[in-house]
């Protein structure tokens, strides 16, 4: 068991997770043109871009729109076969991706090696870091960000890596208070506990980490990273929790998912102290930090605002190329973005 005084994250929504199915056929008619990874030659493109997804990220990123939009500016997707070296297909400008797995990972790792050229989104060891809840909010802890828009931290964390039985001696030695949030160590998982009382840690099951819950008046805001643009929106989260309802319901609540695109709250008639936005400047900077910090240019932070503050902010959550299709004007954001990322070699 291991202690860290400023890291956790209660909020994962893995958003791609939780994107609709499609059928083969539908992707086969996405897909037509790009076969092999091969670029067709019947029109000249300023940028080629190489994506490994999944065919859910695909279906939810590579929308009609996007790829329209697209290729008016020159700019061309082309299907990565895994099957294949990637030194054999391409050319590739760029290189996009978001798949797991140590094959993969080495496949990509020696074709960086042998194309420093080619921009690839995003560097694998930073996004290792963010897919395990014990290092993912490092980063934001040792940056410890405070000016005269507010402050930004994380909520307090304990690392549980086996002995159910013991948790509730380490969570008091550890000082954290209750309710506590309990998830997975792996942040692949969605899944999320919310312990009332001491006794219930026990019924938790190992590897996974424990977290101080901070109430924020049931609202997060969903903070997405496209290089050097921010946008932010609005999403429902966990209720708060009284000290009457701590103290009336002992037990853990488990919750597969917490919230999805369809729980937005942008549109919501809610209190300012609770629904306003964070200050754009102080989201600028943890955002630009974040980029320098862990190499990533590709990702989302989710936010809360502690209940009965103004400027107290914790960043909960780190993921790594999210449900970007959710995101308002992704299409434009992201091509615009692509087409810096040539500019400036």
């Amino acid at each position: 068991m291991r202690m860290r005084g400023e890291i956790v994250g209660y909020k994962r929504e893995m958003e791609d997770e939780e994107e609709e199915d499609y059928s083969t056929e539908e992707m086969n008619h996405r897909e037509k043109e790009m076969v092999g990874g091969g670029v067709p030659q019947s029109k000249k493109f300023v940028v080629v871009v190489g994506y490994a997804l999944t065919s859910k990220k695909v279906m939810s990123f590579l929308q009609p729109k996007l790829e329209g939009l697209a290729r008016s500016k020159g700019i061309l997707f082309v299907a990565i076969d895994q099957n294949k070296p990637l030194s054999d297909q391409g050319p590739f400008d760029i290189v996009l991706h978001k798949l797991s797995g140590s094959k993969w990972r080495r496949n990509l790792e020696e074709y960086r090696l042998t194309h420093p050229d080619v921009t690839v989104l995003d560097p694998p060891d930073a996004i290792q870091q963010v897919y395990n809840r014990q290092y993912m909010l490092e980063d934001v802890a040792d940056l410890n960000l405070s000016d005269t828009y507010g402050k930004v931290g994380v909520p307090r964390q304990l690392v549980i890596e086996k002995d159910s039985s013991s948790i509730p001696d380490a969570v008091g030695k550890a000082g954290l208070r209750l309710p506590i949030v309990a998830k997975p160590l792996a942040a692949k998982s969605h899944e999320l506990s919310l312990a009332y009382d001491k006794f219930s840690l026990q019924m938790l099951e190992p590897p996974l980490v424990l977290q101080e819950f901070i109430n924020h008046g049931g609202i997060l805001f969903k903070v997405y990273i496209v290089g050097e643009t921010v946008k932010v929106v609005r999403r429902f989260s966990l209720p708060d929790v009284s000290k009457r309802e701590l103290s009336k319901n002992p037990g853990v609540f488990r919750f597969p998912r917490v919230s999805c695109a369809a729980a937005s709250a942008d549109e919501a008639d809610l209190d300012p102290c609770v629904g306003e936005l964070p200050p754009r400047p102080l989201l600028e900077r943890l955002a630009k930090e974040l980029r320098r910090r862990s190499g990533l240019r590709l990702f989302n932070l989710d936010i809360i605002r502690e209940l009965g503050t103004e400027d107290r902010y914790y960043v909960i959550d780190i993921n790594y190329f999210p449900g970007y299709g959710k995101m308002p004007e992704y299409e434009h954001i992201f091509t615009d973005f692509l087409l810096s990322l040539v500019k400036q070699k």
